[in-house]
């Protein structure tokens, strides 16, 4: 390296905040023409010795840098923020990731000014929010697990993968594992529900599917576990709000699914905005340290939400910006998202404080072992081919497998007289509601790049079936504007015209989501009252429910419907909903959260504890209900029905005790009993009658989705150990008691057609929640 470039780098340095003095080069790296990095890895260090070399030769100014992340465009207009003042950014070492950016050729440029240019040569993080697809897009988290086969989770995931990295992208801010028991909450789009078990198997199967297993692979990237805390359990479903609740909800419900993406090696975890008991987790030392790092040993870097770490002020536990930095680093929150609060405001009270210079050491330490990990020291421009990123985006293998995730989400509510599937040839068809023809809802939110024009909507599908002459569309009403008279007349005429009606209703993309929470979950005004005229025409009518939360059906539930249940699709939305509704795929989704009957039952899930007037239906008892409503939700966890029909039995247990250190299993036959071929999702269902505190009335631990062709039977086996029954006890321990447990087999949790006992002989002490185990589960062929 000449004088010259010695001058320039100077000069970057001081233009960011870093000056000469402070972050002095090192002559003998200047000498030999080489980097930090380029020094490290001549001398043949990899991993944490290159990792260490790098950082003690590192100013405190430059550590900061590499916990900030910086905001490189919007969702909207990636990179539109990498202005010349970025680079020179870049060049003194003040940022360690961008968000908000795409392309391979683009981010590669970027990336050799970070490698090339800089004193340290540490490459950026470049990341995205990829939640379901990212120009491929698959139905919405909560779609995704509606399939409940990990399988589709971990392919939605796998596929995302590829093209993300093909795009410059090391890093998703995906999957969000948050238990979601209220669906109020705008946010239970993003997903996999109610249930703990449940969605402790979704988180692995996706932060597999990011990963693969070995991030050092080009086409593989970081997933985040967000988002960490119990964000889902904001007061009244309201985004963003207090979470204030006990730690044994906290440990045996909100956690698991946590504990469960970081056992699966996610190698980012986020933490939430909102607080536990007036504790913003950004700031909260007993959960991130104490918890994460010591007692789960967690090594992964830790990013903040967006702009959370100032919001530490609105919380009402920093009086300063410097003071929030300093209580987000003392959790050991690694990377500050887009505020800029460690890298400009933290320089004075790092350097004061010797505690906080450990803390910024080991958050440094783990964001350079992030780099290290995905193998950006060795090859830092894998990421940055334009030749792949052209090649692996929306492929017809990846729209196949679209289609394919796609069919499989869809829950068949009802099916009353059996209208569906439709005839092969039903006659004239009218296709009524705005939201079949919307191609932006059909990809839902956090679209990433999916685009509009890429989805081939219900109608273009039904169209391209059965021919333009056969299928009228009258959008009748949309979903946020009030209700058109003229619009809904020419609605009814076109159902009144028609053999068979196909009305396609819900929420609109933008009614849920981040920010998105309601009060009144019922269908939108101009639906209801479009629902309403269309039903009433007498007209034989299947309901197309598009949605990215559970719903107060009202109208559309009433003896006789038939409804399905698309969620937000994806870009095979009308392909994959005309599959079903045609027949030529049986459904076989499951519900991931609970139905309500009214919006005045949410929160409303399958883990309630009994209580001690558990719910009657009674009305002369004083029990745990409503006086105005049933007891039960409309469709509870696990609901689906099918085109086939399916009885179980020839139950079986391996033994009726269970003894520490053993496994039980238990066995049933399923046999599809009609001439349609489909899938059943087997489902295992337990309860402790008798513990130390009351434990659920249902808690799921065992699911398989499985085929079985029309008149054939198969066994399903599931295998369980102590452990799988540990909860949060008094002792603040993981303990299983010595005892009975129930269980119950069936298709629903509201559908149990098997049910027995056993014994566990002896208590045990588990080092974990049962709901964060997975469950063996074997099929055998009969």
């Amino acid at each position: 390296m000449g004088k010259a470039a010695v001058v320039i780098l100077l000069i970057a340095a001081s233009g960011c905040g870093l000056t000469g003095a402070a972050a002095p080069l090192n002559t003998e790296l200047a000498d030999e023409g080489r980097t930090t990095a380029g020094q490290a890895t001549a001398n043949g260090l990899r991993g944490a010795e290159r990792v260490e070399f790098i950082l003690e030769r590192m100013a405190v100014e430059e550590k900061l840098g590499q916990l900030n992340q910086m905001a490189g465009g919007r969702q909207i207009a990636l990179n539109s923020r990498i202005t010349d003042a970025e680079y020179d950014r870049v060049r003194a070492g003040g940022v360690g990731s961008y968000l908000h950016v795409a392309g391979a050729e683009f981010l590669g440029g970027l990336q050799r000014v970070a490698v090339e240019e800089s004193r340290h040569g540490i490459p950026l993080l470049f990341a995205m929010d990829v939640v379901h697809g990212y120009r491929t897009i698959f139905p919405v988290p909560l779609g995704i697990a509606a399939t409940f086969d990990t399988v589709d989770a971990d392919l939605a995931a796998r596929v995302a993968a590829v093209e993300a990295s093909g795009a410059g992208l090391h890093w998703t801010f995906a999957p969000m594992v948050d238990i979601a028991r209220d669906a109020r909450w705008g946010r239970i789009v993003e997903g996999a529900g109610e249930e703990p078990f449940f969605g402790s198997a979704m988180a692995r199967a996706q932060v597999h599917g990011y990963q693969d297993g070995d991030l050092t692979r080009a086409d593989t990237i970081i997933a985040t576990a967000k988002h960490f805390g119990a964000y889902g359990a904001g007061a009244g479903g309201r985004d963003y709000d207090s979470a204030d609740i006990s730690r044994r909800t906290l440990m045996d419900v909100y956690l698991p699914p946590f504990r469960a993406a970081a056992e699966e090696g996610a190698a980012s975890f986020m933490v939430a905005f909102n607080d536990i008991g007036g504790v913003p987790t950004t700031a909260n030392k007993a959960l991130l340290n104490d918890l994460l790092r010591d007692e789960w040993a967690y090594e992964g870097l830790v990013v903040s939400d967006w702009n959370a770490v100032p919001e530490l002020m609105n919380h009402g536990v920093a009086e300063t910006r410097a003071q929030a930095g300093a209580l987000a680093l003392s959790a050991s929150v690694d990377m500050e998202m887009t505020s800029g609060i460690y890298a400009g405001d933290m320089l004075a009270a790092v350097k004061a404080s010797p505690t906080l210079q450990a803390a910024l050491d080991a958050s440094a330490r783990r964001v350079l072992m992030a780099k290290e990990r995905l193998g950006l020291f060795d090859n830092p421009y894998a990421y940055n081919d334009p030749d792949r990123e052209a090649a692996v985006m929306l492929t017809p293998d990846h729209r196949a497998a679209a289609r394919h995730v796609a069919e499989r989400s869809l829950v068949l509510l009802r099916n009353d007289e059996r209208l569906l599937p439709l005839k092969a040839a039903p006659g004239k068809v009218a296709v009524i509601g705005a939201l079949a023809d919307d191609a932006r809802s059909m990809i839902g939110s956090w679209k990433a790049q999916g685009r509009e024009e890429d989805v081939i909507t219900l109608v273009d599908a039904l169209r391209t079936r059965l021919g333009e002459a056969h299928v009228v569309y009258e959008p009748g009403a949309g979903a946020r504007d009030p209700a058109d008279p003229a619009a809904i007349g020419r609605a009814v005429a076109a159902a009144e015209a028609a053999d068979v009606v196909i009305l396609v209703t819900g929420e609109d993309y933008n009614f849920s989501g981040e920010a998105r929470s309601r009060s009144d979950i019922g269908l939108p005004a101009s639906q209801r009252v479009l629902a309403e005229a269309i039903l009433a025409t007498g007209k034989p009518v299947a309901t197309v429910l598009m949605t990215g939360r559970p719903l107060d059906l009202g109208p559309l539930d009433h003896e006789g419907a038939a409804i399905l249940v698309a969620w937000f699709p994806g870009v095979e939305a009308g392909p994959a909903v005309a599959d079903v509704l045609f027949g030529d795929v049986s459904p076989a989704g499951r519900l991931p959260a609970s139905f309500p009957r009214r919006t005045g039952q949410s929160p409303s899930f399958i883990g309630h504890y009994p209580t001690g007037r558990p719910a009657d239906e009674d009305l002369s008892k004083d029990s745990a209900r409503y006086m105005d409503t049933p007891i039960t939700p409309a469709y509870a966890f696990g609901h689906g029905l099918s085109y086939a029909t399916f009885e179980y039995g020839n139950l079986q247990l391996s033994g009726d005790t269970l003894a520490p250190g053993d496994t039980l299993t238990i066995s049933a036959d399923v046999t599809n009993t009609s001439r349609t071929d489909s899938d059943e999702v087997v489902q295992l269902y337990v309860r402790d009658p008798v513990a130390q505190v009351a434990r659920p009335q249902q808690e799921l631990r065992g699911f398989a989705r499985v085929p079985i062709d029309a008149g054939k039977t198969k066994r399903v086996a599931f295998t369980l150990r102590p452990e799988q029954f540990a909860y949060f006890a008094p002792s603040d321990k993981f303990e299983v008691d010595a005892g009975r447990i129930d269980f119950g087999i069936g298709a629903g949790s509201a559908d149990i057609r098997l049910s027995g006992s056993f014994q566990i002989t002896a208590p045990v002490m588990a080092g974990g929640p049962a709901a964060a185990l997975a469950t063996p589960v074997s099929i055998l062929e009969e």
